[in-house]
């Protein structure tokens, strides 16, 4: 089974989640296959039947709506394609073991522990796709060497760039050149700017909306990061011991959405946080606040060994 395949199949399941009504027939003719074939390739690419692998998602993206929407449980349950509150309360309880009411009042602390059992590692990804199981693992360690190599393969760029540059402008003295990351800087738009990436992608990988970041006072800015930098510190953890760093789910805070892997989401927030750590700390020193050894990731990681 290809990857183009599977793509295609998971594509077709994707947009019929909101079509619950949709048989296995109008799936098998809108890939242009025979009932008999679209069975077999979801069934080679799934390990499920369509049938099973449409019935499961649902439930999880019920799940997910049970939890995080204001909708009623009927509502859900229709848009699951269940007819009655209580036929969709049966299959609910059947596969998770206790009723939806129940999951309202004690709701999980993510939404993984919500993924119900299956053979692909298909699952439902909020707030309306599909995530797709890894097709290599990626450790800590192999996400350190790629941050190695795209430090290594970005300095050979910016060299490259420089070589038709005169001497005049190689050596002209530079105050701040980082535009195309932010754009006026000061010392709160940069502490605002890192703690929105970590609210950003944390909202990102739950589903919701282009974070809050009207509170930029300090206080304000202390209890935000206090908040995001805990949850998305425990997001990497959780996703390192999982094995999930290649992983991928796609981003709805922007337009258009876009794929992203949990590992390269990671490298991604530490370049730029890097960039803009390093311009707050010559802030703060600038302001006279100069005990900035702490800013040092060495001594950091040498104390963990």
């Amino acid at each position: 089974m290809t990857t183009d395949v599977m793509a295609r199949i998971l594509d077709l399941v994707t947009q019929a989640m909101d079509e619950p009504d949709t048989t296995a027939d109008e799936l098998a003719s809108r890939a242009y296959l025979s009932r008999f074939h679209f069975d077999r390739l979801v069934a080679a690419a799934t390990g499920e039947p369509p049938g099973a692998l449409r019935r499961r998602l649902l439930l999880e993206r019920a799940a997910y709506r049970l939890v995080n929407g204001r909708s009623s449980v009927l509502d859900v349950a229709v848009e699951a394609g269940y007819g009655s509150h209580e036929a969709f309360t049966r299959a609910f309880n059947r596969e998770y073991g206790f009723a939806p009411t129940s999951l309202r009042r004690r709701p999980p602390r993510t939404f993984h522990e919500l993924e119900l059992p299956c053979p692909s590692g298909v699952h439902f990804q909020p707030p309306g796709g599909l995530r797709l199981p890894a097709t290599r693992q990626e450790s800590q360690m192999d996400v350190v060497q790629h941050l190695v190599d795209h430090h290594v393969d970005a300095l050979t760029e910016i060299i490259e760039r420089a070589e038709p540059l005169t001497d005049t402008v190689l050596d002209q003295p530079i105050s701040v050149s980082v535009e195309t990351i932010d754009g006026e800087q000061t010392l709160r738009s940069l502490i605002n700017a890192m703690v929105t990436q970590e609210e950003h992608w944390l909202s990102a990988l739950r589903g919701g909306g282009w974070p809050d970041e009207s509170d930029r006072s300090v206080p304000g800015l202390r209890a935000r990061h206090a908040v995001a930098g805990r949850d998305y510190r425990a997001m990497v953890a959780d996703a390192i011991s999982d094995g999930r760093l290649a992983d991928t789910f796609v981003d709805t805070t922007c337009g258009p959405p876009t794929t992203h892997t949990l590992g390269g989401t990671i490298g991604h927030v530490i370049t730029f946080a890097a960039v803009r750590r390093t311009l707050a700390v010559g802030a703060l020193e600038t302001a006279g606040v100069e005990d900035e050894a702490w800013a040092d990731p060495r001594p950091f990681l040498d104390g963990l060994h």
